[in-house]
């Protein structure tokens, strides 16, 4: 979904990291993409008990090495502003949080097949399967009434005479 700069900006206002805009250009949006990827890359590793890709590791460490994005007390309250690096740096230093801390056994994959999403389980019982309901779930669930539907169907027809 980081298709332009100006996507990366509204990702980092939409997501909370920054509140106002970030002015990112291209070479800011590659570093974005590659740092998503490397925590991809070390969220699956962790989730399948795998070591992790050492590349991936070097380059979030890296990120998170970085002056992070530092929150101002004003008049109106809160108010985060940051460069792009500043922003990565904090989405880096997340991931190491969510990585390395409690949060770590909560993670889980979306079930449906056509997702790639990572979520944060704490659902009551942790049996969360979908990243969200919609449309993850609602798409899942309406395939499998379908399906129940046709089996029903021709249950019922292999029974007439």
């Amino acid at each position: 979904m980081l298709g332009a700069p100006e996507s990366l900006d509204s990702w980092f206002r939409e997501s909370g990291t920054t509140d106002g805009g970030t002015n990112c250009k291209a070479s800011d949006l590659e570093e974005a993409v590659a740092l998503r990827e490397a925590i991809y890359l070390l969220v699956t590793a962790r989730l399948a008990s795998e070591s992790y890709d050492e590349g991936a590791l070097s380059l979030v460490n890296r990120a998170a090495s970085m002056p992070s994005a530092i929150p101002q007390l004003t008049p109106a309250g809160c108010r985060i502003e940051a460069t792009p690096q500043q922003a990565l740096s904090s989405v880096a230093r997340d991931a190491i949080d969510i990585l390395g801390g409690v949060d770590m056994p909560l993670l889980k994959e979306c079930a449906n097949p056509e997702c790639t999403q990572i979520y944060i389980d704490r659902s009551r019982g942790g049996r969360r399967e979908w990243c969200a309901m919609d449309p993850c779930g609602n798409k899942i669930k309406a395939a499998a009434y379908r399906a129940r539907k046709r089996a029903g169907k021709s249950a019922s027809a292999a029974t007439r005479p």
